[in-house]
């Protein structure tokens, strides 16, 4: 999938938590309804079938409960996505990434059109987060996995735990790399292979904050991948690909993110800029120079190059300028999920439903048995019960009315938000002198009046962008009989 991913550590987040987050979009043209769900142990099959490979596996039989954001209408698969287990470890699932022909070459992909195994996003999530009791162990399953079966696609994933964040990385069709997430440090992966520099000598040996394959070494020298002169293995160099399509569609979000969270770190306007909308080498991490905060991971995940020549809803400087790069913020958002492990309170799961420029995220507890209808219930069939139809609609009209529905966006989000933050630290309160039976059932309280008080606020919202949406209309004329 065409997605934008960030991790954050825990010494760089505000509140000492670990944060994924990923935008899951689909491909040019596709809408793919979504929605929340909890998978219980009795509910996760034993023997898996991937509906694109065909790949039958067999499962353990000891899973745990977990979270995530599955496809609402079935015949294409799972495609789990994003989620947290009953052990508080999380992942997000994929980031779909490139390469290069030297690569595909030495270890091709598997081609899932004819049908002959692999496994790949549709599968990962409920092939491995049930099974793994911290971030090491999920790039550890993950890695078994993709020797064993292999793998069609290249692919980007996260795991999270209170402690750790690691990012994997595929490598052909069975082969990977996995690096962890610096505490201090944020990561931001647009649709492109982005680990720089690694350590080798410590994925094959302690494996402190790298890990790969175990015959990684002997897979570089013999497709001679290794493209460093003097600064070390450069695993973006040897596996990554650096097309003029990357400068258009993948390198202007990185460079979107850093700038906004390090401003004053680098120049990154102008002609001596250290680092541009083009650059092959932008850092795959860096220290913020604030903490990061969830809101700030929305923002991110929402913008469209505000602030810059290149904001497709700009109205000043050079208007050839707009629209020119692919936007993180784009049309085709499915959903956004933001994955938070606390280190002193539960953890939570925030969502958001399609386009991130008009919508809201909202946070649900993870240690629940169900799920809010508004944000559980989607269907194939337009509906405003939905929370997913309910963002499409006020998407499709905020972006015909903008300049006069904006405003109305901004204190629907703001106002939501607030909200949000005022129950979780009303529950949080309650969870800390609860246990077993009654956390879950104080958890799923406080999910449900979520939903409620964002199913009132989101149904305001959706009758006020309808009325800016009807009085921009082409046919509109100012004078009437009244």
């Amino acid at each position: 999938m065409p997605c934008t991913t960030i991790l954050v550590g825990k010494k760089a987040s505000y509140d000492g938590s670990t944060m994924m987050a990923r935008n899951d979009d689909s491909g040019a043209g596709n809408y793919t309804p979504k929605k929340y769900a909890v998978v219980k142990p009795e509910d996760q099959p034993r023997k898996y079938k991937s509906v694109i490979s065909g790949e039958g596996i067999d499962l353990p039989d000891d899973p745990m409960q977990y979270t995530c954001v599955p496809n609402a209408v079935e015949g294409e698969g799972i495609w789990a996505a994003s989620g947290i287990n009953a052990a508080g470890v999380a992942m997000t699932a994929t980031e779909t990434i490139t390469s290069n022909e030297r690569v595909q070459g030495l270890d091709p992909c598997l081609d899932e059109s004819l049908k002959k195994g692999g496994i790949g996003e549709e599968d990962l999530v409920v092939l491995t987060l049930p099974y793994i009791k911290s971030a090491r162990e999920g790039v550890v399953r993950l890695g078994s996995l993709l020797k064993k079966y292999g793998t069609y696609e290249m692919n980007g994933i996260g795991f999270a735990d209170k402690d750790e964040i690691w990012w994997l990385e595929t490598i052909g069709g069975h082969h990977w790399i996995a690096k962890r997430v610096p505490d201090e440090a944020y990561v931001v992966m647009p649709n492109q292979m982005g680990i720089d520099h690694f350590d080798l000598d410590d994925a094959l040996g302690a494996q402190k904050d790298h890990m790969c394959s175990a015959d990684m070494r002997e897979f570089i020298e013999k497709g001679h991948l290794d493209l460093s002169i003097s600064e070390g293995f450069n695993a973006r160099y040897a596996f990554g690909s650096h097309e003029d399509a990357d400068h258009v569609y993948n390198t202007p979000r990185a460079w979107y993110m850093e700038r906004y969270l390090n401003p004053h770190t680098y120049y990154w306007d102008g002609p001596t800029a250290d680092y541009r909308p083009d650059s092959d080498d932008l850092p795959w991490s860096l220290i913020p120079e604030k903490k990061i905060t969830e809101e700030d991971v929305k923002y991110l995940l929402s913008s469209h190059f505000q602030g810059t020549p290149y904001d497709p809803y700009g109205s000043y400087g050079d208007p050839s300028k707009r629209g020119m790069f692919r936007s993180i913020g784009i049309n085709r958002t499915d959903f956004m999920s933001l994955l938070q492990i606390r280190p002193d309170a539960p953890a939570i799961q925030w969502v958001a439903f399609g386009s991130n420029v008009f919508n809201v995220m909202v946070p649900m507890y993870v240690n629940i048995n169900e799920v809010p209808d508004f944000l559980g219930c989607t269907e194939e069939k337009v509906s405003t019960d939905s929370m997913y139809w309910n963002s499409r609609l006020i998407g499709a009209l905020a972006n015909a009315s903008y300049k006069s529905s904006l405003n109305i966006i901004e204190r629907y989000q703001l106002k939501v938000h607030g909200k949000c933050h005022e129950i979780i630290n009303r529950y949080d309160a309650e969870l800390k002198k609860a246990k077993g039976a009654a956390a879950v059932k104080i958890s799923e309280k406080a999910n449900a009046e979520t939903a409620k008080m964002v199913e009132e606020e989101t149904s305001k919202v959706l009758s006020s962008v309808l009325k800016e949406a009807c009085n921009v209309m082409k046919n509109s004329y100012a004078r009437s009989d009244a």
